[in-house]
């Protein structure tokens, strides 16, 4: 979007709205993943589309330089364009999920911005929330910034941004699914609580999806099969960095009440008729 949107009651462009994870402070709200497509190239485009800032890599699942001899991620996503954000998918209890955070740092040259997420089984790939507190925990007395997946719980919200965790990022639906979001009501107590980003991350199946989170108010949206499954991921991602953009203005602009019934659009007094 080239065009600056302005109100009377708020002159500041949309396109300078910024959001603040820990301490680094983004432009688009649009969060990317890297994986499933069918090539770097691809990857590389795709994310280009998004505008995205934030780039989320599974460093169990893929080389960003453990593995001398095969192609290396960060030659499509560069550290000096994008901010990497290490995630631990894959990961099933805390010890695995602490261990892979602190490869990550190793790899990324003391990086401290972390995606935790704790699994609690491979069929429905839901996080384990006992093990994803103790784990937080952990990460983040250890001098992490902690992004972590949850459930769409409120009261778990609440304890990990107690704990210090600087961004939740509450579950749509479940990861891969494309289910979009099945449950607004309580995203929207985790919103209306949080004192820290909230994004939501899993689920999102298709621009609309992403417009509806953004307009509950989440400071942002994390995405990888909605792009990456696509027929066409390019386009895809172009979708939904405007469906993103779109969804945050609908949310600053703020809504017409809602009506049981009709309200004619044309004024209805003041004319005379003959």
């Amino acid at each position: 979007m080239s065009e600056n949107i302005r109100t009377a009651t708020h002159p500041t462009p949309l396109l300078q709205d910024t959001f603040t994870v820990g301490s680094r402070t983004f432009s688009s709200r649009l969060l990317v993943g890297t994986g499933k497509y069918k090539d770097m190239t691809e990857t590389g485009e795709a994310i280009a589309a998004s505008a995205a800032e934030i780039v989320t890599v599974a460093i169990r699942r893929t080389n960003i330089g453990q593995n001398s001899d095969e192609p290396n991620l960060l030659d499509v996503i560069s550290p000096d364009k994008y901010t990497i954000l290490p995630n631990t998918a894959g990961c099933f209890d805390a010890e695995t999920a602490i261990r892979t955070c602190k490869l990550a740092r190793e790899l990324l040259d003391g990086h401290n911005l972390v995606k935790l997420e704790v699994l609690g089984d491979e069929k429905t790939l839901y996080p384990n929330i006992t093990e994803t507190l103790k784990a937080a925990q952990v990460l983040v007395d250890d001098g992490f910034e902690v992004m972590v997946y949850s459930s769409d719980d409120p009261i778990v919200a609440q304890e990990l941004e107690s704990m210090g965790c600087v961004a939740i990022m509450p579950l749509g639906s479940l990861i891969g699914s494309g289910l979009g979001l099945l449950n607004r009501h309580t995203l929207s107590l985790i919103i209306e609580n949080a004192k820290v980003p909230v994004l939501v991350d899993a689920g999102v199946g298709t621009a609309s999806d992403a417009a509806i989170a953004m307009e509950l108010g989440c400071d942002g949206v994390l995405m990888n099969s909605a792009i990456a499954n696509a027929q066409n991921p390019v386009m895809m991602a172009h979708a939904m960095k405007h469906a993103v953009w779109a969804g945050r203005a609908a949310f600053l602009a703020g809504r017409m009440p809602m009506r049981k019934m009709a309200t004619a659009s044309s004024p209805q007094t003041g004319y005379f008729f003959q």
